[in-house]
């Protein structure tokens, strides 16, 4: 690459974050395996993105799923055969994911409700049940930036991912998750929760970026108790925080928080 400063220019090698397409397949009992979702991530917790992601669509519950694996197709290429994953669940979906998400939806990196059909549907968010817990306290709010930072080594490598964090109301974080797309690391963070037979919900969700709609969404269906920014939240992600009890807040840093919710 060449770096051009007010000094001059520079040729050095830099460290690139990775962007590939996951395919995620879906079966359960008596229904062959199909395609439910294509989207953009950087490898590596693939298998949680897939359960996180069925979880926050309302597919399926969390106890649900039982078991997921790459795809042994002998139709993929050799570039394709870790970038298919197939969910089996004990019983067949909740909603079906052939009417929500049809076979040729797809998402990039930057969006997490591409494919929904409609507007109506992408507003009406699945409902995990509501967080009755404690919520961290406005400093332990203010704190949580930081602490998410510890943990974003990808980013500390190559500036270009996003992170999610889970934590509990006194700050600490139980899972930290990085990836191209804002909300695969969210889905990343309840898909680890729920293959390791954890429950999804907790105090706090923390984000490297915006509060966008897209992540308020995910957060409401996990069932956590709050969302934490470090940007801004968007006027639909305030509207979905306030009908469904979550505590939002944005512009979180060590001497300033904003709540929207």
């Amino acid at each position: 690459m060449h770096e051009l400063t007010t000094g001059g220019e520079r040729r050095h090698e830099d460290r690139l974050a990775t962007e590939e397409p996951l395919e995620i397949r879906l079966a359960w009992p008596g229904a062959p395996a199909r395609r439910v979702w294509v989207t953009m991530r950087t490898p590596g917790h693939d298998f949680e993105l897939a359960a996180g992601w069925l979880v926050h669509e309302g597919v399926c519950a969390p106890g649900a799923i039982r078991g997921v694996a790459y795809c042994t197709d002998d139709a993929l290429s050799d570039e394709e055969e870790f970038n298919v994953v197939t969910v089996t669940l004990s019983a067949p979906p909740q909603r079906d994911p052939g009417h929500r998400h049809v076979g040729q939806s797809s998402g990039s990196s930057a969006c997490g409700v591409c494919g929904k059909d409609s507007v109506a549907e992408a507003v009406a968010a699945p409902a995990g049940p509501r967080w009755t817990g404690a919520l961290p306290a406005p400093d332990v709010v203010r704190s949580l930036p930081a602490r998410l930072r510890e943990g974003q080594q990808v980013f500390g490598r190559t500036g270009g991912v996003h992170a999610a964090a889970l934590a509990t109301a006194h700050g600490d974080l139980l899972v930290v998750r990085e990836d191209v797309g804002r909300h695969n690391a969210l889905d990343k963070v309840t898909g680890a929760r729920v293959l390791a037979g954890d429950p999804p919900a907790e105090a706090c969700v923390v984000v490297s970026g915006r509060a966008g709609f897209e992540l308020v969404q995910k957060a409401v269906a996990a069932g956590v108790g709050s969302l934490v920014a470090v940007g801004a939240p968007t006027s639909l992600s305030v509207r979905l925080a306030e009908q469904s009890g979550l505590a939002l807040y944005g512009f979180a840093h060590a001497d300033r928080c904003v709540r929207y919710a």
